[in-house]
């Protein structure tokens, strides 16, 4: 399986959007539409994680000397990550570069194409989790090695300031709670009159009528 279609990405899209799910008006409704799409993206996300799962053991089959699994470190994981950079469909200038640090270069440039970070980032977070889903303990986790992140961090600053893109995440915005209206007090009402007695009036005695 070739790594190119596995983990490439375009150079002004890094995030791939989930295809639209489309249900009948008779049988569609909100809570079917967000299974639906909640569905599809998981099994995108487990059938990417698979073909990257395959292309990394293919590229420690064809290492030379060739790889085991068990015998896989943070550095073999680095030399893969450098083995894709040559599938890479991201400009990335150089400090030389006349462009370097514009989002929008005006004219082409013989800067090399690279991985995107992003993609690299979520390559990695799909290798780690196959690693253990295929029998790996969390401990030996080589995608989860030190170098390993900070491989990452470098090549997410590098790209930021080459691109002229800012990778930091945007604070959401703290809502204040609307105040609690003051519930209105509820007045019981007024007590009936006393019930009218049923029974005739008796005159005391010794009154004339």
């Amino acid at each position: 399986m070739s790594s190119e279609n596995t983990i490439c990405s375009t150079n002004n899209n890094h995030h791939h959007q989930n295809p639209a799910v489309t249900l009948s008006p008779s049988s569609s409704s909100p809570s079917s539409v967000s299974s639906a799409s909640s569905t599809t993206s998981s099994s995108r996300y487990e059938n990417q994680k698979r073909r990257d799962w395959n292309t990394f053991g293919q590229y420690l089959k064809n290492h030379k000397p060739p790889l085991t699994l068990s015998r896989c470190s943070g550095a073999h994981v680095l030399e893969f990550l450098r083995y894709l950079d040559q599938f890479g469909k991201t400009k990335v200038h150089t400090p030389i570069c006349p462009f370097y640090g514009h989002p929008n270069p005006p004219a082409p440039c013989p800067c090399p194409l690279k991985q995107a970070w992003g993609s690299l980032d979520a390559l990695i977070g799909r290798l780690r989790a196959a690693f253990e889903e295929n029998g790996g303990k969390p401990e030996a986790n080589p995608f989860g090695a030190r170098a390993v992140r900070l491989y990452l961090r470098e090549v997410r600053d590098l790209q930021s300031k080459a691109r002229g893109i800012s990778y930091e995440k945007k604070k959401r915005k703290h809502h204040q709670p609307s105040p609690t209206p003051t519930p209105t007090p509820v007045l019981a009402p007024p007590p009936p009159p006393p019930p009218r007695s049923i029974m005739p009036a008796i005159s005391p005695p010794g009154a004339s009528c």
